[in-house]
């Protein structure tokens, strides 16, 4: 089994609205085999709360406009790791000192990627 192409085309937009608040190393994961809960896992790098936020931000307004509410968000008092979850996908969006202690790209490396359409 594979992503669903809602899955992907919302991991598409979010992955465009984090570029265009400057995320850094951002990646998608299909991770569909592995976990029944959603299918993708997108991830993103912000240097600072004020610019994790404004990536938040963006990527939720993106996600609206094409019908895609959150279920879930956490972490967004810390500042450090926001989770957004649309069911379909999961955005986390971290600073860059926690994507390198937790390495979720380590964790979901024998997943495929997903092909993002980022210059």
């Amino acid at each position: 089994m594979t992503a669903t192409e809602r899955a992907v085309e919302l991991a598409r937009a979010a992955a465009e609205a984090a570029d265009d608040r400057k995320a850094t190393q951002i990646v998608a994961f299909d991770v569909s085999e592995q976990l029944y809960i959603t299918d993708i896992f997108v991830l993103c790098t912000g240097a600072n709360p004020p610019q994790m936020s404004a990536i938040r931000d963006a990527v939720e307004e993106k996600l609206l406009s094409l019908g895609a509410k959150p279920v879930r968000r956490e972490g967004e008092r810390e500042g450090r790791w926001v989770l957004l979850d649309y069911a379909d996908i999961v955005v986390h969006i971290q600073h860059s000192e926690e994507r390198e202690f937790y390495g979720l790209e380590r964790l979901w490396s024998d997943c495929p990627t997903v092909d993002l359409g980022l210059g």
